[in-house]
């Protein structure tokens, strides 16, 4: 949306305050000081090359992971400017953007028009961070350097340090997360690969190159670049699924500087939640305004079309939105210049004009679309009335539910053993495999904030069934009941009865395929659980020791390996502890349930269409798409019982 020969310098760098907090306090600015922390560094690093690509100027991103911990990032881009800058005598641009929160070619000027990183805190936020930051930048023909130390220290000003190679514009950033500000400083190539993927898919023809350089690695070069663009981001998410016809539908609108585009493909599948929305490149994961009038429009529009073609007769109901929508996989990317985010975590957009353009968009292109496609068209409604009549199906099992035990509230499950308290934020339900394990941790718990519910064998596969037929399970019915918030569109977060809901599994394959199908159950019947941070993974021991009298826990070979490097002359043997079942209920307490000594792993999700993929992959029916996705992940699991 912006000319190549729109000016970029200095005087478009604007201020707006220092850098003071964010050693203090670095959750405010990257959400936590765990993994996710770490990798929003590299987030924080690219997305400003993101923006340079969005305004036209970027061709390639390139990130290498170095020995040491450093991370570089490259790009072709235009390069920070370098010459002073207008408010402040003594500090060029480029260091104002590496030393001063909220500088940035954003706010103002003509550097962008359309950008996500709108809070200017990116780079800066990794510098304070870092425990050393180098800089190069090609630009006017001359390669500029310099670097910080301890945290955003100023150690060599910027100057000039030769010729830029042939010619070339562009930045380089290399850093080196802090030690003694995160937990663990070492970057997982697979998260970094996800996200690339996902950034090149919503950047037609931007390339983003990864390599891995650190010593004992196994990863082999990966480089993104689809001319498809989002199309072929729907392709890649429904491609472990039946689709119901072979092309991926687009459409596009523009007006007054705001684009949309929407892409979208039907499969075979039951599930109504396979829309994914982005502003700017930035996923929002809680949708907004853009999603908004996406589903509208698409509801009136299939019906519509539905009672033109004759599938809805005059006295029949419309379709629902969730009736159109199962099946669906649709990646909706709005790029305007002054997006409204709700919130720093920008997971929510709020421009209520992007609904309007999105919706007249659809109304239109969708609509022709239709006209053009008639056989997809017709695959399209007779899915969605099946949906139709699965739903009613579904809504008299409910009923009927309802009426046998209490979804209503008037009675629990049998099997679950209730806490005393009716605090949700105090209150926690521990899913326990087995009901020998269940009855361990009733002895082990504490019944005034902890809830067990043991269930026998696996659950329903989700992936694979409709409402219906889920709501026949007695299993899935325990769940629905004991957290008490529905389930599926009628989930309602606000109505859970615990604010922690732990799986206690095995810590063998069969344990492993357990916790699987219940994170899919939660994914798909009851996402908001897990985006709120609710669900937990409870992690018991898998080895015990006796050192001096005491015996010692182990949590997994890696955390065996360090005890053995720790105390290289220990001689005693380690116990294998397999089954939850195994444990007395002292030894579950001490080791899985205390919460002064536990370790309770938090599920999150940051990338939807990410985890959509997966969980397609994992559960649905392609055995291909799941033999290959285990063959690219098998380094990455710490621990696999065969």
């Amino acid at each position: 949306m912006t000319s190549p020969e729109t000016t970029y310098s200095a005087a478009d760098i604007t201020v707006l305050e220092g850098l003071e907090a964010v050693r203090k306090r670095p959750g405010m600015y990257i959400g936590s000081t765990g993994p996710t922390g770490l990798h929003h560094l590299v987030w924080e690093v690219v997305d400003n090359s993101v923006d340079e690509a969005m305004a036209g100027h970027c061709t390639t991103i390139d990130v290498v992971l170095l020995e040491g911990d450093c991370c570089q990032v490259s790009d072709d881009g235009r390069g920070i400017p370098v010459e002073r800058h207008h408010q402040f005598t003594d500090l060029s641009a480029a260091e104002v953007v590496l030393t001063l929160l909220h500088a940035g070619g954003k706010f103002g000027g003509e550097g962008y028009k359309v950008s996500g990183g709108l809070h200017g805190v990116g780079i800066s936020v990794v510098n304070a961070l870092s425990s050393r930051v180098e800089v190069e930048i090609d630009r006017d023909g001359h390669r500029h350097y310099m670097d910080f130390v301890d945290g955003g220290q100023l150690k060599t000003r910027l100057s000039a340090v030769g010729t830029a190679p042939d010619d070339r514009t562009g930045t380089t950033v290399r850093f080196w997360p802090d030690g003694t500000v995160f937990e663990e400083t070492r970057f997982r190539f697979q998260t970094l690969a996800e996200r690339f993927q996902m950034m090149a898919f919503l950047n037609r023809g931007l390339e983003i190159r990864l390599s891995d350089n650190r010593e004992g690695e196994r990863h082999e070069d990966i480089a993104y670049c689809y001319e498809g663009g989002i199309r072929d981001f729907v392709a890649h998410v429904n491609a472990s699924k039946e689709s119901l016809f072979a092309e991926v539908g687009h459409i596009e609108g523009e007006e007054d500087g705001q684009e949309v585009e929407v892409a979208f493909q039907w499969n075979t599948g039951f599930n109504s939640d396979g829309l994914h929305s982005f502003a700017n490149g930035i996923n929002t994961l809680e949708g907004g305004m853009h999603e908004e009038g996406f589903r509208s429009a698409l509801t009136a529009v299939v019906n519509r079309y539905a009672r033109k073609r004759g599938l809805l007769k005059e006295n029949d109901d419309n379709l629902q939105g969730e009736d159109i929508r199962e099946g669906l996989t649709a990646i909706i990317s709005v790029r305007l210049e002054d997006p409204q985010f709700e919130g720093q975590t920008k997971s929510k957009l709020g421009n209520v004009e992007t609904r309007s353009l999105v919706q007249r968009t659809t109304n239109e292109k969708l609509a022709e679309w239709l006209e053009e496609h008639p056989s997809e068209g017709k695959r399209i409604l007779q899915k969605a009335v099946n949906a139709q009549r699965a739903r009613v199906a579904a809504q008299d099992a409910r009923k009927s539910a309802r009426r046998k035990s209490a979804l209503d509230g008037a009675g629990m499950p049998d099997k679950l053993k209730d806490c005393a308290s009716r605090d949700p934020r105090e209150s926690e339900l521990f899913i326990v495999e087995g009901d020998s394990a269940g009855g361990s941790a009733v002895q082990a718990r504490d019944p005034r904030t902890m809830a067990i519910l043991p269930i026998r064998g696996k659950i329903l596969n989700v992936e694979r069934a409709r409402a219906d037929r889920m709501l026949k399970n007695a299993e899935i019915q325990t769940l629905i009941q004991a957290i008490g918030g529905g389930f599926g569109d009628d989930f309602d977060a606000e109505k859970i009865r615990y604010h922690k809901v732990v799986l206690l599994c095995d810590a063998d394959v069969d344990g492993s395929h357990i916790r699987t199908l219940l994170l899919t159950f939660f994914f798909r019947q009851m996402r908001p659980l897990v985006e709120r941070g609710h669900v937990y993974i409870a992690q018991p021991p898998l080895y015990s020791t006796i050192v001096g009298r005491e015996k010692v826990y182990l949590k997994d070979d890696h955390a065996k390996n360090a005890f053995l490097a720790e105390h290289p002359n220990h001689k005693r043997e380690f116990q294998r502890l397999k089954g939850l079942g195994e444990m007395d209920f002292g030894e579950l307490k001490e080791t899985t349930m205390d919460p002064s000594r536990r370790s309770l792993l938090q599920v999150s999700v940051e990338m939807v269409a990410i985890a959509d993929e997966v969980f397609s992959t994992l559960m649905g029916e392609d055995v291909e798409s799941r033999k290959r996705f285990i063959q690219m992940n098998a380094h990455d699991v710490r621990f696999l019982d065969i």
